[in-house]
């Protein structure tokens, strides 16, 4: 959607006219915060504000919110993914979060609906109490349902569109439409979806034992919690891995563990973590990921490419 704005001249922030942002935002039955801070709505604890923050009550709301954005021609934005870093002066026009959006009702064949913003521990503990498996690869992954589909999240022992079956998503035009997984090109950390919102997923799961199910999931929540730094704020890997490599392995050969920014660190426990040790900005972050790629491409000749995803002004 296109961006219309001017420039602050105190700030630097390319700003929209507060009667725009109404207009976009009039009639929601959910929750609407003008200028709000967006870090607490990310696993980084690092953003800087949005023009208006809302939390649809429901996906007829969602629906609403994207024609009238459209309407008045403002950029939209979902947040709740955990690959994400938001710059220090935030994001213009309609920030959406659906947090609100938290259903999961069981259908017939192992078949699980979550709505888009159900986080994904959530998901697990549901198809652990009704016996299901299918899910026990995603264990610690701290995302959202819908965040988990757009950037096809994976851990060693599987990935998103392993368990997919369907995909429910408001369309730019502000239509419901269901997408089946067969027409989704999943990619490496990639979904290619239409452009738009996701607000629900079916999974395919499979009967099981419930024990057998959490000991698989209790076993890896313990390995991935002796080998990466869930105690602190991170977004998890910083980088792709490259091809039949590992870039934790890649970014420690270089002496790079425990390089610190700010405080933002390259964690000392997996080198593709870059941890927030309270007050880390974005600007140290992208600081300390250019020190990364430098002396890793100075030591190896390799070109480190990201997977986290970048957004907002500088």
């Amino acid at each position: 959607m296109a961006r219309q704005g001017r420039t602050d001249a105190q700030t630097g922030r390319r700003t929209i006219s507060q009667r725009r942002l109404e207009a976009a935002v009039d009639g929601i039955r959910g929750a609407v915060a003008f200028n709000a801070s967006l870090k607490d709505y990310t696993s980084f604890r690092i953003g800087g504000p949005a023009d208006v923050l809302v939390e649809p009550a429901d996906v007829d709301d969602v629906a609403r919110l994207v024609r009238q954005a459209k309407a008045q021609k403002l950029p939209l934005f979902v947040v709740g993914g955990t690959n994400l870093l938001i710059r220090d002066k935030g994001i213009r026009g309609v920030v959406v979060h659906l947090g609100t959006l938290r259903a999961i009702r069981e259908e017939p064949g192992a078949v699980l609906y979550a709505e888009g913003g159900v986080g994904m521990p959530t998901l697990i503990g549901y198809a652990i109490r009704h016996s299901l498996a299918g899910l026990e690869w995603a264990a610690g992954i701290p995302g959202t349902v819908a965040g988990c589909v757009v950037m096809n999240a994976g851990t060693r022992l599987g990935e998103m569109k392993d368990s997919v079956k369907a995909v429910r998503l408001v369309n730019r035009n502000g239509e419901v439409i269901d997408i089946p997984a067969a027409e989704i090109p999943f990619t490496y950390r990639r979904a290619t979806l239409p452009a738009g919102i996701v607000v629900g997923v079916w999974v395919q799961l499979k009967a099981g034992v419930r024990a057998e199910v959490e000991k698989v999931v209790k076993d890896y929540l313990h390995y991935r919690r002796d080998t990466q730094p869930l105690a602190l704020p991170s977004a998890g890997c910083v980088f792709k891995n490259p091809f039949k490599d590992s870039a934790g392995r890649v970014i420690d050969a270089a002496g790079l563990k425990g390089a610190q920014v700010g405080d933002a660190q390259v964690s000392d426990k997996h080198a593709n973590f870059i941890v927030n040790q309270g007050q880390a900005t974005a600007k140290d972050v992208l600081a300390l990921i250019r020190k990364v790629r430098a002396a890793v491409a100075r030591k190896t000749g390799m070109k480190l490419e990201l997977e986290l995803k970048v957004v907002g002004q500088a």
